[in-house]
């Protein structure tokens, strides 16, 4: 019984000291204490990370092909490849930049601030706010590759005074707006103060050019817009007018669209061409000064003589090699005659 007792009292302070929790350094594992610091660190570099991430910037591009043929030529080209940039550098401040591969050119590169819903403000390179379609529709959101010929030549693209540009311009644009219902508002406008010379070009004369549109959206997917250009383009401040009216409901699979587009060009030989669109997206040119005495033989192909008043009967592929305008003011030509008339492409 002796031993027995003995042995007992023996082993009561190991089972004693096994009943009291071993110390974390001696069993290698973390305390409560330091799990804590450990995830607290953890959270404050995943929240530094995520900030250096979110003022990285966004990189996307596309691709745009396509095969054309005509009854001399057949060919795959590549219409445009584009890179695009675009980051937060603070919480109402982002900016975007955009580069194009075929024929290397920035085509996008500007800085928006927008702090209120009403009132934003944008600076740099970019579309002007001129039409729906050059507005609103983006290549990869356009039905076709190519744009209409009324926006084209009226819209900086291959404008009647020269300038290719892609509808862009550098510039700076007030634009917000009013009565802001789920994902939209139903009174939109911008205004633009801009160069006038296009893409990375220095303007070449002191004018500016003003752009304004303002839109109206009744209804989800419905909108009425109209837009209005006026500018001065060279060193001998050419007028350039543009102004057009257009609407559009894009909802679900449904879309429908219309614009007019009218506008006055200077031309660097002297005198001024009226440019109308009509909603087929057909172009017209008249000169603004018609021509009142008979043209030349080789100014017309087909080397007949033809009286200026006689040209609307001739076929829709008439090409003029030279634009004479005599020194007399003449009568203009109206919108209606334009519409019904003839479609003359400049050399």
């Amino acid at each position: 019984m002796k031993p027995i007792i003995i042995l007992l009292l023996s082993l009561l302070p190991f089972g004693a000291f096994a009943g009291e929790p071993a110390p974390a350094s001696a069993a290698g594992e973390p305390t409560v204490a330091e799990l804590s610091a450990q995830l607290e660190a953890l959270k404050a570099r995943t929240s530094t990370w995520d900030k250096i991430a979110a003022r990285l910037p966004r990189i996307s591009g596309y691709v745009q092909t396509g095969y054309e043929w005509s009854e001399t030529s057949s060919t795959f080209f590549i219409k445009r490849v584009r890179l695009n940039l675009a980051g937060d550098i603070a919480e109402k401040l982002d900016y975007r930049v955009q580069i194009e591969f075929c024929g290397p050119k920035i085509v996008d590169a500007y800085i928006r601030y927008r702090p209120f819903e009403q009132l934003n403000f944008q600076l740099g390179e970019y579309k002007l706010p001129f039409s729906i379609e050059n507005t609103d529709y983006v290549p990869l959101r356009y039905e076709f590759v190519e744009y209409p010929l009324s926006l084209c030549k009226l819209m900086g693209f291959s404008d009647v005074c020269g300038l290719s540009a892609t509808g862009r311009d550098m510039g700076a644009m007030l634009y917000g707006g009013f009565f802001n219902r789920k994902g939209y508002s139903v009174l939109g406008y911008n205004f633009g103060v801009f160069n006038g010379e296009g893409l990375n070009v220095k303007d070449k004369n002191k004018s500016k050019d003003l752009v304004a549109r303002l839109t109206l959206r009744p209804v989800r997917g419905l909108q009425i817009a109209g837009s209005y250009y006026w500018g001065e383009y060279g060193s001998d401040y050419l007028k350039r007018v543009r102004y057009g009216a257009g609407a559009c409901y894009d909802e679900g699979p449904l879309v429908v669209r219309a614009e007019w587009i009218c506008g006055t060009t200077g031309l660097p030989a002297g005198g001024e061409l009226d440019a109308v669109a009509d909603v087929r997206g057909a172009l017209r040119y008249v000169p603004r000064k018609l021509l009142g005495e008979r043209l030349a033989a080789d100014q017309l192909h087909g080397g007949r003589r033809v009286a200026a008043r006689e040209i609307p009967a001739l076929p829709a592929q008439l090409h003029l090699r030279r634009l004479c305008v005599p020194r007399r003011r003449q009568p203009q030509c109206g919108v209606a005659d334009a519409l019904r008339n003839f479609l003359i492409e400049l050399p």
